[in-house]
């Protein structure tokens, strides 16, 4: 294979669009798409430094030196991390991209996925400060369930939720943080908005 192809190879298997692909290494599609063909085969370091940091592969692999290391290539699907999310803006226009983590296909098709990085103690023990979450977006929660949501237009929080008749609760696993009870009027008035239902935790050491 050629260097484009590996390219290629790489951005497919990680599921990733030419365009983000291109905007990922800050290069132009065209001049993506002028990799991948070999129309370009004299492609920078930098840009290949960047390709392989993409995919936690070496460049060395990408320039065929070192074939061993194509075992490194994740074999899922990458989704962001980000270091916050904004109330009334969608996941997919959060430009707040800190990182990226890697789901199975298999999870990757149940829905639409991001992380999020932890901020606080208030989830303490279980989740730190600094952990990252993995988050399916839906706008609905079971009592018990851990979510991402929006309180009066604030960027997210992380917390536990528990439903009842004339309202909900949003607790802390900390108990220093006190449980927040907001009533069915001031869900809507507010908004409190729930962003998605948290399915993985990816603690830091």
């Amino acid at each position: 294979m050629t260097v484009g192809e590996r390219i290629k190879d790489l951005r497919e298997r990680l599921n990733i669009s030419q365009v983000d692909f291109a905007n990922k290494i800050n290069v132009s599609k065209q001049t993506l798409y002028k990799y991948e063909n070999n129309i370009i085969t004299n492609i920078p370091s930098d840009k290949i430094e960047a390709v392989a940091k993409i995919g936690n592969i070496s460049p060395a692999y990408l320039m065929g030196w070192d074939i061993n290391s194509s075992v490194a290539i994740k074999k899922g699907i990458s989704i962001p991390v980000l270091g916050r999310v904004a109330a009334g803006i969608p996941i997919e226009a959060i430009e707040d991209i800190i990182d990226t983590e890697e789901i199975t296909k298999e999870m990757a098709k149940t829905g639409q996925y991001f992380g999020l990085k932890i901020k606080g103690s208030s989830m303490e023990p279980k989740i730190s400060d600094g952990d990252i979450i993995i988050v399916r977006c839906q706008d609905y929660a079971d009592s018990g369930d851990i979510v991402v949501a929006t309180v009066n237009g604030t960027d997210a929080t992380c917390k536990r939720i528990r439903k009842y008749r004339d309202g909900i609760e949003l607790i802390s696993n900390n108990p220093e943080y006190p449980p927040k009870f907001y009533s069915n009027k001031q869900i809507a008035e507010l908004p409190i908005r729930i962003l998605g239902k948290v399915v993985e935790l990816r603690a830091k050491f």
